[in-house]
């Protein structure tokens, strides 16, 4: 898989994508991460992106041209491979896990970091095949988002995480939050790990394990309780 990250902030990114499990996935050649100015694509002799809106009103948006010229320039390079535009907006469907699966099997993805106050709608219209949110709040750019997205997409990717079945258990599938998980010592300062835990029967330790998502669940995202069922 390969994704293209487009912001005027190439910096912020490396902390994030050099560390952890994104690292050991560039490592192992799963996916290819780059990271693109936009500044680079901009026909001013200052390189600048932005510029004041028609019609007045406060801040500055972000110009169409370079945003075009990048988002060009990279489908050109991917080939055959039919690339995914995505724009960081509020306007956008807030991320949710479902979406992450999905965009997971894309080839390529392009991304769009918006900032000051947004950018040319032109770019919305007829540049992005879709806009996403990571929630309602407002940042400073797409940045972050675009990390968040990253590392969400990356984790899903066979052949990243060591044991794929990992999947199937975690917060969010089967519109289930996690179970409760313990380590050792059993008992620390007088809390005890629940004693089904220690008794080896994976039988009663999984259907343990299915109340305990249940139960958390109905406690703290009732809501999800209300989707559609996706059995893993």
């Amino acid at each position: 898989m390969r994704i293209d990250i487009i912001t005027i902030f190439p910096e912020m990114f490396s902390p994030v994508l050099n560390e952890s499990m994104v690292k050991r996935a560039q490592n192992k050649g799963r996916v290819k991460i780059y990271i693109h100015n936009l500044r680079d694509y901009s026909s001013d002799k200052h390189k600048k992106v932005d510029d004041r809106p028609f019609g007045g009103g406060c801040g500055m948006l972000m110009r169409p041209e370079p945003i075009f010229k990048a988002v060009e320039a990279l489908k050109g390079k991917s080939g055959k491979v039919k690339a995914k535009v995505i724009l960081f907006s509020p306007q956008g469907r807030v991320l949710n896990q479902e979406m992450v699966k999905r965009l997971s099997k894309y080839k390529n993805l392009i991304l769009i970091c918006g900032h000051y106050e947004g950018v040319d709608e032109r770019v919305r219209e007829h540049l992005a095949d879709e806009e996403i949110s990571i929630g309602d709040y407002v940042l400073t750019g797409g940045e972050l988002p675009a990390m968040v997205l990253t590392d969400a997409i990356v984790r899903l990717i066979p052949g990243v995480l060591g044991d794929k079945n990992s999947l199937n258990f975690e917060s969010f599938e089967s519109n289930l939050l996690e179970y409760s998980h313990y380590t050792r010592p059993a008992n620390f300062r007088g809390m005890k790990v629940p004693a089904i835990l220690l008794s080896g029967d994976h039988k009663k330790i999984e259907v343990w394990r299915k109340a305990q998502a249940l139960r958390k669940t109905k406690q703290k995202r009732p809501d999800l309780l209300l989707k559609p069922r996706r059995d893993p």
